[in-house]
């Protein structure tokens, strides 16, 4: 499993920003109500950056920036306690700085702390505590369709008639693939409003014809 003690499956930055789009696309499928979606993805979050959001709804949180030079994630479990900030964002790039000790960022509160650039790769700080709760996070970042697929089918489709989500269809979006009402209609039964799901894609920056 993916933590901070081993994260050597995680995606180059690159290959993470596709698979955040990916996951913040079928979330807006799966709800378009945005208050009840555990991803969303701004491509236009400041000049040059763009974030992913995570929140459970009960109090967890992840956010990740991307920049040029790469990317840092920030992600806080509310059942654990919080490090020395200083320690577990040691080496953190000074071009992250903004981000991880300004707002929202610092409001929310740091539980584990990674970051990537090219020339060094994925690294962290000083991790005191093996069980900091990253591995509940990060997960999902696997790059395999059926771990979002078995998620989602518990959190959206948990005592609800939907039909199972289609681990292929999530596969092309996770591959990049414009999104098609026939290939919305493979990941839901059916979607009420399809601008709604239009003007989604185009925050998070994601290729879609609709015919």
């Amino acid at each position: 499993m993916i933590s901070t003690q081993d994260y050597s499956a995680l995606p180059d930055a690159a290959s993470l920003k596709s698979l955040c789009k990916a996951l913040a696309v079928l979330d807006a499928i799966n709800s378009q109500d945005w208050e009840y979606r555990y991803y969303s993805y701004s491509a236009d979050w400041a000049e040059g950056e763009e974030v992913l959001t995570m929140r459970d709804g009960e109090g967890d949180e992840m956010l990740i920036l991307f920049r040029a030079e790469g990317c840092v994630i920030n992600g806080f479990l509310h059942e654990y306690d919080q490090p020395d900030k200083a320690k577990i964002t040691r080496g953190l790039p000074a071009y992250f700085d903004d981000f991880v000790f300004g707002e929202p960022v610092n409001s929310i509160g740091t539980t584990f702390c990674l970051w990537y650039t090219a020339a060094h790769g994925w690294q962290t700080g000083v991790v005191a505590n093996e069980d900091d709760g990253s591995e509940e996070l990060l997960y999902i970042f696997d790059g395999n369709p059926e771990t979002y697929a078995e998620w989602a089918d518990e959190y959206y489709g948990e005592d609800t008639d939907r039909s199972p989500i289609n681990a292929t269809a999530v596969a092309q979006v996770y591959r990049g693939e414009t999104l098609t009402k026939e290939l919305v209609l493979a990941i839901v039964d059916e979607l009420e409003d399809w601008p709604q799901l239009a003007e989604d894609l185009q925050v998070i920056g994601y290729p879609y014809d609709f015919g």
